[in-house]
């Protein structure tokens, strides 16, 4: 996987994990819901994390080049 592409997943994965927890934030219960001013992690951030990480695996899945397309470095001989 190139270092473009891994970097789109990853942020296309943090920007649409962290929109869907803030608008379902409102609707956790208060211990996942993330409280800004602690110093120390709360468990909202695990919540909103674990979002996150299902996107990523979810966009890399979809997104995923085809099987036997070699990949673009290669040439064909």
């Amino acid at each position: 996987m190139s270092f473009s592409r891994n970097f789109c997943i990853s942020l296309a994965a943090v920007v649409l994990g962290n929109l869907i927890y803030f608008l379902i934030m409102p609707h956790l219960p208060p211990a996942a819901q993330h409280r800004s001013l602690h110093i120390l992690p709360d468990l909202g951030l695990l919540v909103d994390f674990w979002i996150c990480l299902v996107l990523y695996g979810l966009i890399a899945f979809l997104f995923r080049p085809h099987e036997g397309q070699r990949p673009p470095t290669e040439q064909r001989r």
